[in-house]
């Protein structure tokens, strides 16, 4: 009963991000506040499906099981309506009050979920105890290694959660630099970390491959360290181009591990090909914020950054890996197959792509069709997966 609570919760983070991610695509459409489409992309679509795949898969990774089942269904109202009032905080005439109520109901519901995972796994913080089975005994310390940046994961959810707050109410501080600190944080720490983590675990298995441990531990390094040192240092000096050197060398190694690993391996389920766009995405995004941090910004570079790193990198990730554990194929309504799947992956990755070339060219036309591009494979997404969850669990 209460592994089926989880799940049920686990589905419900995972829908609603799918509903932020169409609502994100939207207002990039209508050209809305810049800040309102960083909120639904991140704290929305990003952090929703990464509390819900985290409840699911981070306590079996630990060998544990999540110690308070209510936990998904705590934290799931809270990280919502904290994303919709951050989301109108930036729009005229709006209260204040309106983004600080917004921001410490997110904070709460992160919180929920870090105490949740973090209770659970509290006398396995190293992850040393994988649950592997003996079958994959070869994979141990690989897992071992992915389950110890887990807690760092944990850290930076905490950090991006009070400076979300601490940066609307005026409080002090971590970084000093506004809601850009914030969303590095989040965005970096937690988002790119936790698919580092997650992904050297659970990626081989499904390519039926092993990534090299050397590779792993750098880009988990890497990874661990970048978020820090470009979110308190954004957006000039040493530490800031250390930092962006970091990220470059976690993403770029983590992009060749998963390109080198579907190479090799014979398996060509649609759900893979997510994270082999996103990690061309990603490795454009961090090309485009090294160059911010080496030679300074250009006009456009800051936004093509964003939507590579947040839509294309992160997105097509999740998106592909939620094709994976939620196959389209098994349903049987109108569309649900591999073909509208594979559909809502290329919209999106044409859509990042054309977007991100209209915002270095400075051709408008070109990023309104990468963005209207996108806003379609968004919705093909949402439509298959919740038509999916609708039809195999009844909501």
């Amino acid at each position: 009963m209460s592994a089926a609570r989880v799940s049920q919760g686990a589905r419900r983070h995972v829908a609603v991000g799918a509903l932020f991610l169409v609502a994100w695509q939207i207002t990039a459409f209508v050209d809305a506040p810049h800040r309102s489409g960083v909120v639904l992309g991140l704290y929305g679509f990003v952090l929703h499906t990464v509390a819900g795949k985290g409840y699911a898969l981070v306590p079996s990774y630990f060998d544990r099981t999540l110690s308070h089942p209510g936990a998904p269904a705590m934290s799931l109202p809270l990280l919502s309506l904290g994303t919709v009032g951050l989301t109108v905080a930036p729009l005229d005439d709006i209260p204040s009050v309106v983004g600080i109520a917004g921001a410490v109901c997110w904070a709460l519901g992160a919180l929920v979920f870090v105490g949740a995972v973090g209770w659970t796994v509290r006398d396995n913080l190293t992850g040393r105890e994988t649950g592997t089975g003996e079958v994959n005994v070869d994979r141990r310390r690989v897992d071992r290694a992915a389950n110890a940046f887990v807690p760092v994961v944990l850290a930076y959810l905490v950090a991006g959660a009070y400076e979300t707050v601490a940066v609307s109410a005026a409080l002090p501080t971590l970084t000093g630099r506004g809601m850009a600190g914030a969303s590095h944080l989040l965005a970096a720490g937690v988002g790119a970390l936790l698919v580092f983590a997650v992904g050297f675990r659970l990626l081989p298995r499904f390519l039926v491959s092993s990534p090299p441990l050397v590779l792993v531990i750098v880009v988990l390094t890497a990874g661990a360290v970048g978020p820090a040192l470009i979110a308190g240092n954004l957006w000039g000096g040493t530490w800031f181009r250390v930092g962006a050197a970091a990220e470059s060398i976690a993403v770029g190694g983590f992009a060749i591990a998963y390109i080198s690993l579907f190479v090799r391996s014979e398996r060509r389920r649609v759900g893979l090909y997510g994270p082999l766009a996103g990690v061309v995405m990603g490795v454009m995004g961090v090309a485009l914020g090294a160059h911010v941090a080496f030679a300074g910004v250009s006009p456009g570079w800051s936004i093509a950054h964003y939507r590579l790193n947040l839509l294309g990198f992160l997105g097509l990730t999740i998106v592909g890996v939620a094709f994976q554990f939620y196959p389209p194929a098994i349903g049987t309504f109108l569309g649900a197959n591999d073909r509208t799947a594979l559909a809502s992956m290329g919209c999106l990755a044409a859509g990042v792509g054309v977007e991100a070339y209209g915002s270095l060219a400075g051709f408008d036309a070109s990023t309104g069709i990468g963005r209207f591009l996108a806003l379609i494979g968004a919705g093909l997404y949402a439509y298959l997966l919740l038509g999916l969850f609708r039809e195999r669990y009844g909501g």
